[in-house]
């Protein structure tokens, strides 16, 4: 059993300190503390073990540090807020309640949830008609086994119906979706880390929000924005997403009216996945080393400008997408021709929609990809080529003032080029050397 000691007094609220009795093993009840708590106290909880489920009824701010673990064995949220103005700071929450539990429940205004380390085996952090968070700087993983089902698993932080949210510095990993919105409005997501889990980010009808400086490694999905209107999507960087059939850095599925720009997607299946949406803007993105650079299903009118396509194996792909204004992107694998000098190819660059029709029929014919036979057949095809999706006017070099993500400011394909060039005189000097040395050895 645990006791409060009155600290200090301030004008508004009271700062307590929550310790054990007795012994470094005794768990201690955290709901009776919270129970013996005023409304506006806070509560600095002693290094030591404290057991849950506890429900948090009234304004009160829970501090604690490295050393103090809260267990909870219960299917049901280890910690439940039902009221505003709560914070929770700083403690591990060990949560083996299984999905759709969560390690912590939210309703209510005004809260602020920070630096917690949260290990579960259902969801992390839950919020419900939960106005105006800020979830920041947690650590939130999967606890469960490694072998276990999308269907076993909950999200990191999940939002519904949760207005002017900031959920900012998470690291999340091995959960089902790291941060799913839904039905949410003018929310912040920015610098979160996302590894190994299903979709990085997944929204789902958000309207006037922000999605930025994210970084997202190895999961099936970086980015899924579905049914979002007036949001930005800039400054992340999603790579090596490329272990499912599905896999894409950014999916833009009946997205309008956004802006989708400054992010790197790279080492994808696809890297951007663009279908049924129209009106946005797309811009200073690079696309580096995925199998597909940027693919259009059923996209309409969309500006894509001063985008660079480096190193994919097939830069670009559409099909029944019109009337999109694509002009000044840079194509590594496009020959332009630049008779005045400045910058632009007086060249077009057509996307030849051959490869994306065939395997649309067939998919295993993506094994007979780049072939002699496969190249030769899509460089024949030039059936309604007037209607291909065409940058009029392709970079000839990537502008010095792109930026991309974390990276160095429009370097993308100098380093690339730099590498080759590097390594081809190495291999060069290594081959010259192994030859004369044979030669002097045999004689």
């Amino acid at each position: 059993m645990g006791i409060i000691v009155v600290l200090s007094m301030f004008a508004s609220f009271t700062v307590v300190a929550a310790t054990g009795l007795t012994g470094d093993t005794e768990s201690i009840p955290l709901q009776s503390i919270i129970d013996q708590a005023e409304a506006g106290d806070v509560i600095e909880l002693e290094p030591g073990l404290y057991t849950g489920p506890v429900v948090i009824s009234k304004p009160l701010t829970l501090i604690g540090d490295a050393g103090v673990t809260m267990n909870n064995e219960q299917d049901q949220a280890a910690i439940s807020i039902q009221a505003k103005d709560v914070k929770l700071k700083g403690f591990t929450i060990e949560h083996h309640g299984r999905q759709p539990a969560a390690a912590v429940e939210i309703t209510g205004s005004n809260h602020e949830i920070t630096e917690l380390m949260i290990r579960t085996k259902g969801a992390g952090l839950l919020l419900r008609d939960a106005a105006s968070a800020v979830v920041r700087n947690n650590t939130i993983e999967w606890a469960g086994p490694s072998t276990a089902s999308s269907s076993q698993k909950g999200n990191g932080i999940d939002l519904y119906n949760s207005d002017h949210s900031r959920i900012e510095g998470n690291k999340i990993q091995g959960v089902l979706d790291g941060i799913y919105l839904e039905n949410s409005r003018n929310a912040a997501v920015h610098d979160n880390r996302f590894i190994q889990t299903r979709y990085g980010i997944h929204c789902m009808y958000i309207n006037g929000s922000s999605v930025t400086n994210n970084i997202g490694e190895g999961n099936m999905t970086g980015a899924m924005i579905m049914g979002v209107k007036n949001t930005v999507v800039s400054g992340n960087a999603f790579r090596k997403q490329s272990t499912n059939v599905h896999s894409q850095g950014i999916l833009l599925y009946d997205v309008h009216q956004s802006k989708i720009h400054s992010n790197t997607v790279e080492g994808n299946r696809v890297g951007m996945n663009i279908a049924e949406s129209s009106n946005n803007e797309i811009y200073d993105n690079g696309l580096i080393r995925n199998f597909v650079g940027i693919q259009m299903v059923l996209a309409e009118d969309n500006a894509f400008t001063q985008n660079r396509f480096i190193s994919n194996v097939i830069d670009a792909s559409a099909m029944d997408s019109q009337n999109n204004v694509m002009k000044q992107n840079y194509w590594d694998s496009f020959q332009g021709l630049d008779l005045n000098q400045d910058g632009i190819s007086e060249l077009s660059y057509a996307i030849n929609p051959f490869y994306e029709q065939l395997i649309s029929r067939n998919a295993a014919y993506q094994l007979f990809f780049q072939s002699p036979g496969m190249v030769f057949l899509s460089e024949l095809h030039s059936e309604g080529k007037s209607q291909w999706t065409t940058d009029e006017s392709p970079q000839m070099s990537i502008q010095k003032t792109s930026v991309v993500g974390s990276g160095t400011p429009g370097n993308e394909g100098e380093t690339s080029s730099r590498w080759v060039w590097i390594i081809g005189l190495l291999l060069l000097g290594l081959s010259t050397s192994t030859m004369i040395y044979m030669g002097v050895w045999r004689k």
